[in-house]
């Protein structure tokens, strides 16, 4: 009775590993040019969760690939990845315009997105899908969060500026959406621009009590350059991509005391957020932006959904996924029902730390488990 015991065991053993799939995830991001310390940092977040998780992740395979910030290659990747890597789980991509291209392909033929940064409004609302998750925030969400910190501020008058892309064109959007005073001046740049003397100038001759600006990346680093350079000195705010830890070091001096805004900090009090940073600067010898702790994130969400689900049935698989049931680096962190967060948003300042490092700290709270604008739009 006792053998029979066992060999039954041995048998249920066998036939649970036996419905254990391995998973397999495509990390297309950008890994060269102006906006590859986006995409590193969001590789190497996403990198460490995995390898802090040990054994866990060991059924998991990660392909990465440099999109170079274009969308054609994105698009190329992205079909090699669904059909010769026969992925399960595509991930990784930093821009809201190779989102674009990417994204609807890929859920329609049956796989998962995972956005760790990149998440326009149209993906939010009418082209929202059940295989769609935005692990970072909507678009909007950083600027909307920007308009209230300069409500509350006080500021009257404010120029805002971004680049002429889809997630540039949420910015100001979001802006806006929570911002009382008076826009005196509406600015497009190109993507990519590096010289930004027309625009300080136009900045200077404004009037405005503020400026509110999303440069993100190398566009980011020109601009405060110049602008320190400039005179002129019009208050900024920003989104945290203006001042993500990946740029400041460029930036310099210039940043401190700017105020920016973000659902995460470096700073912010969690466990899981104090062994995410002291891991990563061991790791990599530099501390966090943003965009690894979106990538660290959305490796962990990953993880718990795999406990709980083979990525082989779909639908126990989004399930899982939709309960995010993992510890947050952002502590309080849910899905709403266009599976984008709900998630409180903070307002952070440029200091130096102990050690003379330029970085982030909370100063102030400006939303509160904030949804996003689209989800109403989203017929999923």
């Amino acid at each position: 009775m006792k053998t029979l015991s066992i060999m039954t065991l041995a048998a249920t053993l066998a036939a649970t590993t036996a419905l254990a799939e391995p998973i397999k995830i495509g990390m297309i991001t950008t890994l060269s040019g102006g906006g590859a310390g986006l995409g590193i940092d969001t590789r190497d977040g996403f990198d460490l969760a995995l390898k802090l998780a040990g054994d866990k992740a060991a059924d998991i395979t990660v392909v990465t690939e440099d999109d170079q910030q274009k969308p054609d290659v994105a698009v190329q990747l992205a079909d090699k990845m669904i059909q010769s890597e026969n992925v399960d789980i595509l991930t990784g991509i930093v821009w809201s315009n190779l989102a674009m291209a990417v994204v609807p392909a890929a859920v329609q033929q049956g796989k998962f997105y995972l956005s760790t940064n990149a998440a326009p409004s149209a993906l939010a609302g009418p082209q929202c899908n059940k295989n769609y998750f935005s692990v970072s925030y909507q678009n909007d969400n950083f600027h909307e969060a920007a308009g209230q910190a300069a409500t509350d501020t006080g500021y009257g008058k404010v120029f805002i500026m971004a680049p002429n892309y889809p997630a540039g064109q949420d910015s100001l959007a979001g802006f806006k959406r929570f911002y009382k005073g008076e826009v005196v001046s509406e600015v497009y740049t190109q993507v990519g621009q590096t010289d930004y003397a027309g625009e300080i100038a136009q900045i200077r001759d404004s009037g405005a009590d503020a400026v509110f600006f999303f440069l993100p990346g190398g566009m980011g680093i020109s601009f405060m350059k110049q602008y320190a350079g400039s005179g002129v000195t019009t208050p900024l705010i920003g989104p945290a991509f203006s001042f993500s830890q990946d740029i400041l070091p460029a930036v310099g001096d210039a940043a401190l005391g700017v105020r920016n805004t973000a659902s995460w900090s470096p700073d912010l009090d969690n466990s899981a957020n104090k062994t995410f940073v002291e891991e990563f600067r061991t790791a990599y010898d530099r501390l966090p932006s943003v965009y690894a702790a979106q990538g660290y994130d959305t490796a962990n969400l990953i993880l718990a959904a795999a406990e709980k689900a083979d990525v082989a049935d779909q639908d126990a698989f989004r399930d899982a996924l939709k309960a995010a049931e993992f510890d947050s680096v952002r502590g309080k962190f849910s899905f709403g029902p266009n599976h984008h967060p709900i998630q409180d948003l903070y307002v952070r300042e440029v200091v130096k730390d102990d050690e003379g490092t330029l970085t982030n700290h909370i100063v102030g709270t400006a939303m509160t488990d904030r949804g996003d604008a689209y989800a109403e739009e989203c017929k999923m």
